[in-house]
């Protein structure tokens, strides 16, 4: 076999690493090492030495570990045989990814458990030669961006269902907001991706997360759409109007189910479920219609004690000593009205109540003087 004369290598742009076809050299040949590129010389499995880019003369001059390793005989163009290994610096760029299954995430803000999937893009480089020839090649003769990419994207994909995971939980993104982080979360995954990867001489770089989504017809995700929605029409129409919003939909619930309220108004429940929604929606309506807070009427004192008054041949009950008073002044209620309250063994004249009788001294004029 004829000696070499040159030693260079052209790569293809998919070859990050290339032994040259060769091993019969000798001194005085020419070593052409492109931008770009990193060569080696290799005798029985060690690097002897290392070349950047340039042109260099093979010599003992400027290859010392030759006369030591490779005991090359005197003479200008004496033979020896040694491998010749370049490593390309060159950046892959169009390495798409994406999570094979569905990442079970917390959402911060709701605590739902519920499935993302993410999507992007990244590339890779050879950030360290030496690192890279002894940790990956072997005895291989070549080793190529899809080798790489079989070897990482396992890692990288397990990594990242870790990451995602940890990003969101540290920083409390909500899966609604996520778009308005996929850059720092980008940063974040590829420098935590590259501490683990970079002991083989690899390098990630512009690695991106183009998309994280969930799917629509999960069961979680559409209870998470729901809570999110119920929190912004709290938000929107504030805590009265959606407590009394909240009361109607209980009613037109009950209301068309027939049966079941049939079956409560039999039990004598209904009415009063009814009365007491209808009562808080009516102090939640007064409130939020009277505007002046100077007219607004205080709410009951506790422990305030009740009466059922006779009127009109109706009973009508959770009157307090206010309402009676109002009545009176309205000319609806007099001393002769029957009361009763809890404790009492029957109904009883209003002027026989003491803490109601007082009420008619204080607002009945005296009797009409004789003439």
């Amino acid at each position: 076999m004829a000696l070499i004369d040159i030693v260079k290598c052209e790569s293809d742009g998919n070859n990050f690493c290339q032994k040259f076809p060769s091993e019969d050299l000798r001194v005085g040949s020419q070593l052409v090492v492109y931008t770009a590129q990193t060569a080696f010389f290799v005798k029985g499995g060690k690097i002897c030495d290392e070349f950047l880019a340039g042109t260099y003369t093979i010599k003992t001059s400027n290859i010392p570990l030759l006369n030591k390793i490779i005991n090359i005989p005197f003479g200008g163009d004496s033979p020896f045989q040694a491998e010749v290994w370049f490593v390309n610096h060159i950046s892959k760029l169009d390495i798409k990814w994406g999570t094979p299954q569905p990442i079970q995430i917390e959402e911060p803000r709701y605590n739902i458990i519920i499935p993302v999937r993410a999507f992007g893009q990244y590339g890779f480089r050879v950030s360290n030669a030496r690192k890279f020839l002894e940790t990956l090649i072997g005895n291989m003769q070549s080793f190529t961006a899809e080798q790489i990419d079989a070897y990482f994207k396992g890692k990288i994909l397990s990594s990242l269902n870790t990451l995602i995971s940890k990003k969101i939980s540290l920083d409390k993104i909500s899966i609604f907001n996520i778009n308005n982080h996929l850059l720092e979360m980008s940063e974040y995954c590829e420098s935590q991706l590259n501490s683990a990867i970079e002991k083989y001489g690899i390098q990630l770089c512009d690695f991106s997360i183009i998309s994280i989504n969930t799917p629509d017809n999960d069961p979680s995700v559409i209870k998470l759409k729901a809570a999110k929605d119920e929190a912004a029409r709290f938000n929107i129409i504030g805590n009265d109007y959606y407590q009394m919003d909240r009361s109607f939909d209980v009613l037109e619930k009950v209301a068309a189910n027939e049966g079941a309220g049939g079956q409560f108004v039999s039990m004598g429940a209904g009415l009063g479920v009814g009365m007491g929604v209808g009562g808080a929606i009516g102090d939640m309506a007064s409130k939020c219609i009277n505007t002046n807070p100077i007219q607004q009427t205080p709410p009951s004192l506790p422990n305030q004690t009740t009466y059922f008054i006779y009127v009109d041949g109706q009973q009508l009950g959770g009157q307090t000593a206010q309402s009676i008073e109002s009545y009176i002044q309205q000319g609806v209620v007099n001393g002769d009205t029957l009361v009763w309250t809890a404790g009492m063994t029957q109904w009883a004249k209003l002027a026989q109540v003491p803490e109601l009788a007082k009420l008619l001294t204080a607002q009945t004029p005296p009797p009409i003087p004789t003439l």
